[in-house]
């Protein structure tokens, strides 16, 4: 029952109270990054009201997409979805679920406008009325996406350890959960939680940042991998009466469906570089950047991920000890103890700029 109250809380705001952006009562989902232009070019093609209904809090476009199947969790309008069915191509394929109604509504009607628009002959997007808590009720099947995606949706659930089980247990081995979300720096008491704007712009909740790491080993993933935080601030004096001296931060995060076994060992790898817009630099995560050429040395976790993922393609990967020389110049980095904590990263970012003004939840990673 308390389950089905929050559904019908989510379904009311987003359906009546709050219709287009310019609805939002906080800061919580404004978004302001420069893109790359493979990105804006997309986003282009977009429909104004799709785009005009969007309220996402990070920018959700996993690196080496063609071709891959991805599974959009609570895909609101369908901004996300249009933008990467031009990534993937026409042999990709994006499913969008969502249990708004209204929402669903607005995404399917611009299925043809977009399809034209990039000149597939078929449909390579389908949108899909359900909860992403109970994927299998809605017709998803074992195993069936490369990749999972959601964009400042699950903390609006109720059991998100369900929505984690849900999205390990469609995606492929070797596939990857890469979210953006709103995580706070400790438990909510339960006056923010059930706070009716905080709740309904992703902010009541939130979870604990450590709550994540727990759940996702649980369910079976290998440790999340962190790949950018940024603070919130929520631009509403009576709002923020309510939230007092917790903290929040959007950070994106990727999850892997791998299994980590005893032959799992320390590598030296090699990015080779073409994947499209990170042609010569591919940032990871925020412990490691691969640079085309050159060495770099990486834990066992992250060599079994390149090895078993869809960048295994794009990487020369060997055992330290089977690493052919290379001139010293380009002996690679030792491996540093990893950062998780997304408030340290906010932390370190705003002290090496110190003059840099925080915003919403995107702060200086936001969308666009």
């Amino acid at each position: 029952m308390a389950a089905q109250r929050i559904y019908n809380e989510m379904q009311d705001y987003y359906s009546k109270e709050v219709t287009k952006t310019t609805d939002l009562k906080t800061n919580a989902c404004l978004t302001t990054r420069p893109l790359p232009a493979f990105v804006r070019e997309a986003l282009q093609c977009v429909h104004e009201e799709i785009s005009a209904k969007y309220y996402g809090c990070g920018l959700i476009i996993p690196e080496c997409v063609e071709n891959c199947w991805i599974l959009d969790l609570g895909s609101g309008s369908g901004r996300d979805c249009y933008m990467l069915s031009k990534l993937v191509g026409e042999n990709g394929h994006i499913t969008g679920i969502d249990m708004t109604e209204a929402q669903v509504e607005v995404a399917k009607k611009y299925i043809d406008y977009h399809m034209n628009k990039f000149d597939y002959q078929n449909p390579n997007v389908n949108f899909i009325l359900g909860y992403i808590e109970e994927l299998g009720a809605a017709g998803l099947k074992d195993e069936n996406y490369n990749l999972v995606i959601s964009n400042c949706v699950v903390n609006l659930s109720p059991n998100k350890r369900a929505v984690l089980r849900e999205a390990y247990r469609v995606l492929k081995t070797g596939g990857e959960m890469y979210f953006s979300d709103v995580y706070a720096s400790h438990d909510l008491p339960e006056e923010i939680r059930k706070h009716r704007i905080l709740r309904g712009e992703c902010l009541g909740g939130a979870l604990w940042w450590e709550d994540l790491y727990k759940i996702a080993e649980d369910v079976g993933f290998l440790p999340p991998r962190l790949v950018t935080a940024s603070r919130i601030t929520i631009g509403n004096k009576e709002v923020e009466g309510v939230v007092g001296d917790c903290q929040f931060v959007s950070a994106t995060f990727r999850l892997f469906k791998i299994p980590l076994d005893d032959s799992s060992q320390r590598c030296e790898v090699i990015y080779n570089g073409g994947i499209t817009g990170h042609e010569k630099v591919l940032e990871f995560d925020v412990n490691y950047k691969f640079k085309q050429g050159e060495v770099v040395e990486v834990d066992k976790e992250t060599a079994t991920i390149l090895r078993n993922s869809r960048f295994a393609t794009k990487f020369l990967i060997r055992p330290v000890e089977q690493m052919l020389p290379v001139p010293e110049s380009c002996s690679p980095e030792k491996v540093k103890d990893k950062l998780q904590n997304p408030f340290k990263v906010v932390e370190q970012m705003e002290a090496r700029m110190p003059k840099q003004t925080a915003s919403g939840c995107c702060g200086s990673k936001g969308c666009c």
